[in-house]
Parts: structure tokens; sequence; C-alpha cells
């Protein structure tokens, strides 16, 4: 027999399968005869490795234009360092130049020319007081102050300082000498402080010398030659001072100095030294 198996809940609209209640979709369908997609797949299969073979061969080409820049800018970089040296060469030379000529510059303007100051001393000169010798030498110790040992057995004697000078000669009396240091004291070519009498002494009685002439010969006793004062001997130390020349121009001028005056306004001019 027969048996009749009917599924009624088809029939009702809850439980009909999705594809059911919107009535389904056609599925696609092939045609053998349509050749497009295979023609679109060759031409993604080139135009692909096409863009990537341009895309190389502009990266090539900018990675080439780099290099060159590169090569370029190292060019440059070896001539700025070379550059460099000759700048750090050419500034070494200019430093030592200027080196130079301000040690010459500073030499002529701590330069007080002998005769200058000479002049000055003998400008200084009282009418009583005779000058008879100005020498360099070493300074003398004050008055009090310690002895200073003597030097040991192979060691070099220190040089007399430069700068101190000793003034000797021949006064009427002891005035005229404490006259003569103090004008010596207001010197702008010495220092005042260290401007002093070392040594002074009452010189032997004098006889004038009277000409060789008839009748007064005083060999034969017929005229007797007088007697002059002793006059004062002494010995005056001082100390040559540091102020530059160029700030003495008006004393050397003053003085006959003209040639290194001279020369300090020409260096004056150039900037060397400062007016």
């Amino acid at each position: 027999m027969y048996s009749l198996d009917i599924n009624f809940l088809n029939d009702r609209p809850e439980y009909k399968p999705d594809a059911a209640r919107r009535g389904g979709r056609p599925k696609s369908t092939f045609v053998s005869g349509d050749r497009r997609p295979l023609y679109w797949g060759l031409a993604a299969g080139v135009f692909f490795p096409v863009v990537m073979l341009a895309l190389w061969g502009i990266l090539q080409a900018e990675t080439s234009k780099l290099t060159t820049e590169q090569a370029e800018l190292d060019s440059q970089l070896g001539n700025l360092e070379q550059q460099k040296k000759e700048l750090a060469s050419v500034n070494e030379q200019i430093k030592q130049t200027t080196d130079e000529t301000q040690a010459l510059a500073t030499v002529f303007n701590q330069i007080k020319p002998w005769s200058a100051m000479t002049q000055d001393i003998r400008d200084r000169l009282p009418p009583g007081v005779q000058m008879t010798a100005i020498k360099q030498v070493a300074p003398t110790p004050a008055t009090g102050a310690p002895a200073q040992p003597a030097p040991a057995a192979g060691t070099a004697q220190t040089a007399p300082v430069s700068g101190v000078i000793q003034i000797s000669g021949v006064a009427n009396s002891f005035s005229d000498v404490n006259d003569f240091i103090l004008t010596l004291q207001q010197s702008n070519f010495l220092q005042g402080d260290k401007t002093r009498l070392i040594d002074s002494k009452l010189g032997e009685k004098r006889t004038l010398r009277l000409p060789d002439l008839p009748g007064l010969s005083s060999r034969t006793g017929t005229v007797e030659a007088p007697r002059l004062p002793p006059q004062i001997e002494f010995s005056i130390e001082t100390a040559l001072n540091d102020v530059p020349a160029s700030e003495l121009i008006r004393e050397l001028e003053r003085k006959g100095a003209v040639g290194l005056v001279t020369r300090i306004d020409a260096l004056k001019n150039k900037g060397v030294i400062k007016p």
C-alpha cells in the first residue's frame, strides 16, 4: 500500500525558506563564447608588471641623480675642507704677523731715548750743580733692607736692572743737591718715589788755576793762587718710569726725539698703537 506524506508546514509563510519567501535569485549562467574575462585577466597581467617596471625605472633614475648630487656635494665638501685649512693657515699667519707688529709697536712705545732723558736731566740742573756722569747700574738696596744672599758658586749672576740709572756730579752746597733731587722727582721720564740720594760727601779743597802769564806764575811765588771752597760730591739713584712713549709725545718733541715721535705717529695712523 502507498502512504501519503504531506508536509503542510511548507504552506505556512513563517516556515518557508528564505529563498522561497524572497522568491529566490536566479543563478548566473556562464556563456562559453564570452572571452571578456580572459581579456581583462591578460590586461591586468600586463598592466601591473609594466607599472612596476616604470616605477623601478623612475626609482633607478632618482637614485642615479641622488648619487650624482652626493658625489658633487662630497667634492664641494672636500674643496671646502681644503679652503678651511687654507683659511686657518692664513689666519695663523695673520695672527703671527699681528703679534710681531704688536711686539714691535710695544718696543717702540717703551723706548725712551737716552738723548731725550739726558737732555731732560740737564734742563733740571740747578745753577750750582754740575753733572759728571750718568750710567746704568744695578739697584742699590735701601737703608734697612735685608741683604741679599751671595750667589752660590757656578750660579749666573743677575744682570743689572735696565731701568735703574745713577747720576753723579758735584754741587756748591747740600742745598743745591736737594734742589736737584726735587726737580728730578718731577721728571716725566723718571719715577719720583725711587729718586733718592745714595751718597754725598765734602770734596777736597781746590786751588784756582791761574793762566800762565808773565808776572803771574805761581811757581815763582810772586802770586799765590786763590783757594776755592770744596764742592759736594754726590750720587743719585733713580729709575725710569713705565709710562708709554706715546703718552710722552710732547716731552719727546721738546727734548728733540723727533725720530721716535714720527714712528709713533705712523703706528698710531695704522692703528697699531691706540691714540
